[in-house]
């Protein structure tokens, strides 16, 4: 099967962005080479563990090459507080992430696979000639991006403030707390008001 590849290798622009009010947030990835854009979308979640990563990457690479590769260090404000570029068309759902050094380019690789039908792939695996490899990802759709250690840590900013940015959390479940309150699992179903 052929897999549809969205590539950006030198990307003007690769951020973490929202739609809608909080509560009702859709997420998406998006890079933009000239008057290229692609858009995916995401779970908060994934924005979450995406930043994370990077930063635990960048932190590895700076350690193991002694200082010879240029990573800045951790930041807090984000360069790029823009929007997401428009027309916001969404490509894919994202399922798999992969994150990955190149030492040949100095720059972060970034996969994001689309999220393939669990019946769908029962269906092409039943059918298959052969099985595929145990590391190989199903799915019909990637985006690629590679970006430099510097913009990775401005990406991470981004994506850190961007999820921060959402509704409290409530202090018992940790779950996100609707302008209402919120039925809370730990509460035995009881309401958990907002607390002032």
């Amino acid at each position: 099967m052929a897999i549809l590849v969205h590539r950006y290798d030198a990307p003007d622009r690769f951020v973490a962005g929202t739609v809608g009010q909080p509560g009702e947030r859709t997420f998406f990835l998006q890079a933009r080479e000239g008057n290229r854009i692609t858009s995916v979308a995401c779970e908060k979640q994934q924005v979450s563990v995406l930043a994370e990563h990077l930063d635990r990457v960048l932190d590895e690479v700076l350690r193991r090459s002694a200082g010879v590769v240029d990573v800045p260090p951790a930041s807090s404000q984000a360069r790029d507080t823009d929007p997401l570029d428009a027309p916001i068309n969404e490509e894919f759902r994202v399922g798999t992430m992969t994150i990955a050094w190149d030492p040949s380019i100095d720059s972060i690789v970034i996969e994001l696979f689309s999220n393939v039908d669990e019946d769908d792939s029962a269906e092409e695996t039943t059918s298959a000639a052969a099985p595929s490899e145990p590391d190989e990802i199903d799915a019909d759709e990637v985006f690629v991006v590679k970006i430099t250690a510097s913009y990775a840590r401005d990406f991470v900013a981004r994506a850190q403030a961007l999820v921060a940015a959402g509704r409290p959390s409530c202090p018992f479940c940790l779950q996100p707390l609707d302008p209402h309150g919120h039925i809370c699992p730990r509460a035995n179903g009881y309401r958990m008001p907002l607390f002032d």
